[in-house]
């Protein structure tokens, strides 16, 4: 069996919400450990929170100290890949300089605050040829890779319309005035960058357009608004987008609609058909074609050659189900996903192999800096009140 790779955590001290998500899923399969950890950026607070871990593992008073340290290390003991789960504006030095000392990456979403951040971040690593994947968590659901085949695979025809939303309903009030440390950084500009909202959440419902549908948005007209009054940055983020194939798409999110908890979704129109996919009912597909009744397809209780569906399914597809339909995954299981996909290009880096660079298996440090640069162009679009405004060029 392959020794467990190494992990060092950079934040999730204090009560953070998405570093509990990312360590169940890192020790998911065994072969995978956090062993090290920077969780604050008070030094003391640091230690402490690391003496109080639910498991053991090496405190640091801060992510240089552990960085430094990783190099008097015997290789064996050395940091495979670092976990970045700060707040935005502690992604990008921690990122970079674990680069620069032979660390894998991999970090939290949006990938940093600005585009210029960004683009270094990509250099970096394509010049380093180090792995670096970015958290888009909803990829790692089996039904999200499912329904990329099935819109990539042309089964739905041309895609002339995609409208992916991602709404919530916990900022409707002015949480950042009542304690709740979650809220007061993603409101906050200095820390969470220029789009409270469309950094939060708008970049997920960006990435599920990009990588269900294989397109790129060309072209943006934004609206950014503020609905709590006294907020500094928006929260609610509605795109109209054009498609590098002609078509035209919705990039919604919003966190100010009661009731709505983590419901992100996108549906996919093509020429032959629709396709619909729900965050919050992950376990199923739901195809719409024209003239039949609905088309439900169940993760693990998939039949190739039905009339739908080719005979030639992938069999890696097929078979990376972990549980047989009807024993529902999770949030926690689409991050485990993320992991063990990012683990297999760890693990041929540090053999001297090639990697796939996420491909179809997590977001790249250039799907990050196209989040960025989405961001970048939503808000010069909407401080023109709507105006048409096309995406920056690649790096």
């Amino acid at each position: 069996m392959a020794t467990p790779l190494t992990v060092g955590l950079v934040g999730g001290g204090k009560g953070a919400f998405i570093v509990h998500a990312h360590q169940k899923a890192i020790h998911f399969d065994g072969t995978r450990r956090i062993v090290a950890g920077a969780l604050h950026p008070d030094p003391k607070v640091a230690l402490d929170e690391a003496a109080a871990w639910p498991y053991p593992i090496k405190g640091y008073a801060s992510y240089d100290e552990m960085i430094a340290a990783n190099a008097g290390l015997p290789a064996r003991e050395r940091l495979d890949y670092v976990l970045i789960v700060t707040p935005n504006h502690v992604h990008y030095d921690p990122a970079m300089k674990a680069m620069k000392a032979g660390i894998a990456v991999f970090c939290e979403k949006p990938l940093c605050l600005t585009l210029k951040e960004a683009a270094d971040l990509v250099r970096t690593s394509r010049k380093l040829k180090i792995p670096f994947g970015v958290a888009h968590t909803y990829l790692g659901h089996w039904t999200s890779r499912f329904s990329r085949y099935i819109v990539r695979q042309g089964l739905i025809g041309d895609v002339r319309w995609v409208d992916s939303a991602y709404l919530q309903g916990w900022l409707a009030t002015k949480a950042e005035d009542t304690g709740n440390q979650q809220a007061a950084w993603r409101v906050d500009p200095r820390r969470a960058g220029g789009s409270g909202c469309g950094g939060d959440i708008g970049t997920h419902a960006l990435m599920q357009l990009r990588y269900v549908t294989g397109l790129d948005v060309t072209r943006v007209s934004a609206q950014l608004e503020t609905f709590v009054q006294g907020r500094l940055l928006d929260d609610h983020f509605t795109v109209y987008c054009q498609l590098s194939n002609g078509g035209k798409a919705l990039v919604r999110a919003s966190q100010i609609c009661i009731g709505c908890k983590n419901e992100l979704g996108i549906m996919v129109a093509g020429t032959k058909g629709t396709l619909r996919w729900r965050q919050e009912e992950p376990e199923s597909v739901t195809i719409q074609l024209p003239g039949q009744p609905d088309r439900v397809y169940w993760r693990g209780a998939v039949t190739p050659g039905d009339g739908f569906l080719p005979k030639g399914v992938p069999k890696a597809l097929l078979a990376e189900p972990t549980i047989p339909s009807g024993h529902p995954e999770g949030f926690h299981d689409a991050f485990a996903r993320l992991h063990r996909d990012f683990e297999k290009d760890v693990r041929a880096w540090k053999a001297g192999k090639a990697f796939s660079g996420a491909g179809p298996q997590y977001a790249s440090v250039e799907d990050g800096w196209t989040g960025i640069a989405f961001l970048d162009a939503c808000l010069k679009s909407s401080r023109r009140k709507g105006a048409w405004v096309a995406m920056p060029k690649a790096v």
